[in-house]
This record gives C-alpha cells, sequence and structure tokens, in this order.
C-alpha cells in the first residue's frame, strides 16, 4: 500500500478523527498534512500490512500530542487567519462550501459532532433533538456531501459506497 492509496481509503476518517480532537479546522489541517508526511516518510516501517489503519491513527495521535506538547511550552500566540485559498487544497475539494450548503439542521449536527467534539448525545441534548435523529441527521449529511462530491467535483464511489479518485472539479481547478 503506498501513500497515495491511504489517503483515497483513510483521508476522510482521519480528518474528522484529528478535527474532533484539536477542534480547530486550521490546527485539523496542520496536523492531518504532518501525519500524512510521516506516513509517507516511515511507510517502510510498516511491518504488517494489515494494520495499517491502526498504524495511520497512531501517528495522528503522536502528532496531537507533539502539538499539545508544543503548545504548552511557549505562550499561547494569536493564530492568523489564513486565506481561503490557502486551506482549500488541504481539505477534500469543496469541502467547506458543501457544508454551508446543507440545510441547517444537519450543518449544525455536523458542527457540534465534528468539530466542536460533542458525542452525539450530548449534540441530541443540545439540539433537543432524539439520539436517533441525530443520527440519522449524520447519515443524511453525509449522503448529501458525497453526492455533491460525486455531482461537482467527479468522485467516484467504490463498491462500500466511499469516495475514491482524485477530484476533476471545474469549480476549483
Amino acid at each position: 500500500m503506498n501513500t497515495q492509496e491511504i489517503h483515497q481509503k483513510y483521508g476522510d476518517p482521519l480528518y474528522f478523527f484529528i478535527l474532533k480532537r484539536v477542534r480547530d479546522e486550521a490546527v485539523a489541517h496542520d496536523v492531518f498534512q504532518n501525519t500524512f508526511v510521516k506516513i509517507h516518510n516511515n511507510l517502510d516501517q510498516l511491518k504488517d500490512p494489515q494494520k495499517v489503519r491502526s498504524w495511520v491513527f497512531q501517528i495522528a495521535r503522536n502528532e496531537i500530542i507533539d502539538l499539545v506538547a508544543s503548545e504548552s511550552k511557549f505562550v499561547p500566540q494569536k493564530r492568523e487567519l489564513k486565506d481561503k485559498s490557502d486551506t482549500q487544497g488541504m481539505s477534500p475539494c469543496c469541502f467547506n462550501r458543501f457544508m454551508e450548503e446543507l440545510p441547517q439542521n444537519y450543518k449544525q449536527t455536523l458542527q457540534l459532532v465534528y468539530v466542536q467534539g460533542k458525542k452525539q448525545q450530548e449534540a441530541a441534548d443540545v439540539l433537543g433533538l432524539s439520539l436517533a435523529n441525530v443520527k440519522a441527521h449524520i447519515r443524511r449529511a453525509k449522503e448529501l456531501l458525497k453526492t455533491r462530491f460525486v455531482t461537482c467535483c467527479q468522485y467516484q464511489l467504490d463498491a462500500s459506497g466511499k469516495l475514491v479518485g482524485e477530484p476533476d472539479c471545474a469549480h476549483c481547478g
């Protein structure tokens, strides 16, 4: 398995894993990129290809730990907002635009769970919904996002319904 295959297979779940823990999109993008640099540089150290998922997520955990340790050594500095063009290449093609286009109830649910890191039951309590409704909102939002990626960005779906391939998006260039 090469770095590109790992990115295609685990990129989205890994990004949301990181985002849920750091709760800052800019920091999540940085940790995500650093994680893939380490994956690429250390791919030859992967002893058991069957354990690639746990290996990838462990590298991300270590990156998050390193980030927390480095930030605790220094006086916190105000982060400058990056130009949108800087961050667009770091997240999946058109992702932020598609998130903004979601119906408000779906967007709010995803923000609570994936950006703010709340558990689904906590999100249900905040939104005044049942846990089943929150799960349905997440499932429907993911399906809407997946449909948008396929129609706009020309991603493909594999046999299990996951996005694969490279974007060929007229909107992003």
